[in-house]
Parts: C-alpha cells; sequence; structure tokens
C-alpha cells in the first residue's frame, strides 16, 4: 500500500513509519516536512499536499495540537486551538481527501486518553477528543467507496514523559512502538468506525 502519514515526525508519526514501513510505501508529510509539507490547520496547505500527492491507499494523522492549560485560564481562543488543529486539521484531512483515497483505502485518526480519562489542564484535549471519536464514528456509516475510518486513542507515551509526566501522574506510559501497531492495525485490518484504546 501507498500510505500517507501526517505528523511522521513526531514522537508516534515515527513509530508508525517505523512500523508500516516495513511493509508499504510510506509518504510522510507535516509543517515541517521536506518530502511532503502539510499544515493540517489550513485547508489548501491540505489541498495542495493531496494534489502533489496523487492517490493513495491510507491516510494516518499523527497530529494535532491543543492547549494545556487550568479552567480558570481557559477562553474561547484557547479553545480555538485545539478546534482548528487537532479537530478540524483532521475533519479536513478526510473531507479533502475523500478523493485522494482509494476505493476500499482508509483514513486513522489519533485521540488520546483523555477522551475517557480527564486531568487538570486538559479540557481542551478531553473535549477535542471526544469530538473526534464521535466525528469517526458517525462519518463511517457514510464512507464512500467502501472506505474505512478509525481512531487511534493512545495513553501518554513513554518516550514523551519526560515533557508530560507532570500532568499524567499514576497513569501507565505506552511505549511508541505499541501504539504503532493499532495504527497497523486500522490501515491494515477491515473494522471501521472503531476507536483502538492503546493502554
Amino acid at each position: 500500500m501507498r500510505i500517507l502519514v501526517v505528523g511522521a515526525s513526531g514522537t508516534i508519526g515515527r513509530a508508525v513509519v517505523a512500523e508500516l514501513g516495513a511493509r508499504h510505501d510510506i509518504v510522510a508529510a507535516g509543517r515541517s516536512s521536506d518530502e511532503l509539507p502539510m499544515d493540517i490547520t489550513d485547508p489548501a496547505s491540505i489541498r495542495a499536499a493531496y494534489a502533489r500527492l496523487g492517490k493513495v491507499d491510507a491516510v494516518v494523522s499523527a497530529a494535532g495540537k491543543v492547549k494545556f492549560a487550568p479552567f480558570a485560564e481557559m477562553d474561547a481562543t484557547a479553545y480555538e486551538i485545539g478546534l482548528r488543529d487537532k479537530l478540524m486539521g483532521q475533519v479536513n484531512l478526510v473531507l479533502i481527501g475523500r478523493d485522494h483515497v482509494t476505493d476500499g483505502g482508509s483514513f486513522t485518526l489519533t485521540t488520546g486518553v483523555l477522551d475517557s480519562a480527564p486531568i487538570r489542564m486538559g479540557s481542551s484535549a478531553s473535549m477535542v477528543n471526544g469530538a473526534v471519536n464521535a466525528f469517526a464514528m458517525a462519518a463511517a456509516i457514510e464512507m464512500p467507496r467502501g472506505q474505512r475510518i478509525n481512531v487511534v486513542s493512545p495513553g501518554v507515551i513513554t518516550e514523551a514523559m519526560k515533557d508530560y509526566a507532570p500532568f499524567f501522574r499514576g497513569f501507565e506510559p505506552v511505549p511508541a512502538a505499541r501504539a504503532a501497531l493499532a495504527y497497523a492495525r486500522s490501515v491494515e485490518g477491515a473494522q471501521t468506525g472503531q476507536v483502538y484504546r492503546v493502554a
């Protein structure tokens, strides 16, 4: 398969590339990608990248930012970060990408453990993750031409604990390579409308 991995240079993205790249042709995309630049907050950038890319058999998104801050400090502008980036960025990857993914191809989006296990300062992440999950489950019943869509919801990643440990006290970290297996399950499997939780 020819697979587009958005966010390929990130912690999860690198693990996904390593896992799927052993068997498939990977095209790496992202804001700083030399291979295929793409800013998921900008629909024009997504369109340009897909136009340059041509057809693919699968799209994996390991991208998306949210704001972590105490709820008392959050305002509409702070929530807009996650809404524009992790939510609508991934939604637009699907909406714009439908015509560029082959019949029977797939989309795999990323959320995270905060969709069901909220933490302090994580209200934006919980909100966005829940919305992405619901979008994928609903879109799955109407995807065109046999296309599939799933979500991977990993726990906090072991390799990211140096930055996120204070937020995730008591959580058992998940190695990025283990999370990558769920992406392989989504891409190479047959299910649709699923949220694969990696804990």
